[in-house]
């Protein structure tokens, strides 16, 4: 999709799920939480170690699924959802300028319509049947959880080829997406060097390699009749999530439960839009209601949630125009100064507070969150305001929340010098990595390659000039603020000096 504009093994996998409100853990296990449910947009695969997600490189991908532009999958989809009982639809799949392909409007829709009314016949869940029944079992036998049982399900379903009954639209999915779980670690390295999203896209693929790992070592190598390495593999699972992260949705009237919903999948992203797919009981069929009217032959749209585009591009592969995406955010890394004669009671406050010596907070174009200003109060604050580290540890890990109007006036230039300087040392990353050349980890004199790492370094490009206006926005409000803070004193000085003057 595009836009517009019980061993925990790593227990802080969160991925995304589409759909405002849906941000609920689902139940634990012996695997990463697979926990918040995203749409869609394309990835490209990359072959990996299981073990070295760092050694990665580029591949053809999966030997299933299509170019993310084929029209002929896309039409061979919707002839089988049709037959499959499909209701007669008022959107149709084409070409599209903004996510390749898309749902367009084939009559006037107006505002407060439902559309879709796709099956839950024709949806994929934890409770779909496999073809091959014995591997279902197994899974369900050793409680997996719902992302990799269905991970693993599309993977089997997709290897049997045309005698699975979603083989159309397994033909109709992304070979070769964008988001960052398929760029390598030195394509992550090189173009996104000066943004925080790196390092959740490193985290991410090491958790899907870790959750394959366990697989393997806990099933597939018990079972390698019915788990055979050559189809599931790490480079059919990071395929198979990547499909789940840019495509899964929780639906909240069916309790919250995660699903692949064909056709609805080719509806792409707006930030100019706020609806959202979910189960109707009274037609039983997966719908959305749209927010806006549509006129015959304009793309219809829906929202993947509040999102920044680093989240946008880590998931879904793409990134918003600049200025377009009311939700963008950046996060700004601060930490404690390890030269303070007061680190180390500091620390101990934070830790209290499930906080570390570094911790990183959103910026938006409107501003920042209480939690930094409070995490600056204690960083600034002097040792003879110890007795307030607690309460200051406290506000800044949103605990409290009455969210009281904390405030420390003698300190509030100092905190805010430091944010400032938080934000110009960023902005300086990101203003050397665009102008630098950004030159790619390798050459390539393979057309398709080239022409892969040119995206990706466009991407990586829309990425860092979005996310450092943000830091230019908050450098300016920053700065203005300073500015009257200090010609307030100033004045106040003037003025007692002249009253000094006049007395005299």
């Amino acid at each position: 999709m595009a836009t517009t504009s019980t061993t925990a093994l790593h227990p802080q996998f969160r991925p995304p799920l589409r759909a405002p409100g849906r941000h609920r853990p689902l139940r634990q296990s012996s695997y990463p939480s697979f926990a918040r449910a995203c749409p869609r947009t394309p990835i490209r695969a990359s072959a990996a170690s299981a073990s070295a997600p760092a050694q990665r490189e580029a591949t053809a991908g999966v030997p299933w699924g299509c170019e993310i532009e084929s029209m002929e999958s896309s039409a061979s989809l919707e002839r089988w959802l049709i037959d499959s009982g499909l209701p007669e639809q008022r959107l149709a799949i084409q070409r599209v300028d903004v996510g390749e392909r898309g749902l367009v409007a084939l009559k006037n829709i107006r505002k407060g319509e439902k559309l879709l009314f796709v099956p839950p016949a024709l949806v994929i869940t934890a409770d779909s049947e496999w073809s091959r029944p014995e591997v279902g079992d197994v899974m369900k036998r050793n409680a997996v959880p719902d992302w990799p049982l269905i991970a693993t399900y599309l993977i089997s379903e997709a290897s049997l080829e045309g005698s699975s009954r979603w083989s159309s639209y397994i033909a109709a999915l992304p070979r070769q997406p964008y988001s960052l779980l398929y760029w390598t670690r030195a394509e992550l390295d090189a173009y996104l060097v000066a943004s925080p999203i790196r390092e959740r896209a490193i985290q991410r693929i090491t958790d899907v390699i870790g959750t394959y790992n366990d697989l393997r070592d806990r099933i597939f190598s018990k079972h390698s009749d019915l788990f055979p390495e050559e189809v599931f593999n790490i480079e059919t699972f990071l395929w198979s999530f990547g499909i789940l992260f840019s495509r899964l949705v929780r639906l909240p009237s069916m309790d919250g439960r995660v699903a692949l919903v064909p056709w609805a999948d080719m509806l792409n992203h707006s930030p100019e839009v706020e609806t959202f797919l979910d189960f109707d009981k009274s037609s039983q069929g997966i719908v959305f209601t749209t927010d806006r009217s549509y006129q015959p032959g304009e793309q219809v749209f829906i929202s993947y949630g509040k999102k920044s585009s680093g989240e946008l591009l880590l998931s879904y592969g793409f990134v918003p125009k600049e200025g377009t995406n009311p939700n963008d955010s950046v996060e700004l890394l601060v930490s404690l100064d390890k030269s303070d004669k007061c680190y180390k009671e500091k620390l101990q406050a934070l830790k209290r507070n499930s906080l570390s010596a570094s911790e990183s907070f959103p910026l938006r174009v409107t501003g920042w969150p209480v939690e930094l200003m409070a995490y600056a109060f204690l960083v600034v604050s002097p040792p003879d305001m110890s007795q307030r580290f607690e309460e200051m540890a406290v506000a800044a890990s949103n605990k409290n929340s009455t969210k009281p109007g904390f405030n420390y006036p003698e300190l509030e230039e100092q905190a805010l010098q430091f944010i400032l300087d938080c934000c110009e040392s960023n902005i300086a990353k990101y203003t050397k990595y665009l102008e630098g050349g950004n030159g790619s980890p390798q050459v390539s004199t393979n057309a398709k390659q080239a022409n892969r790492t040119l995206l990706l370094k466009q991407l990586a490009k829309d990425l860092c000039i979005s996310e450092r206006r943000i830091l230019y926005r908050t450098q300016y409000i920053l700065r203005r603020r300073l500015r009257d803070m200090r010609g307030g004193e100033l004045r106040a000085l003037s003025l007692f000096n002249g009253l000094r003057k006049l007395f005299k």
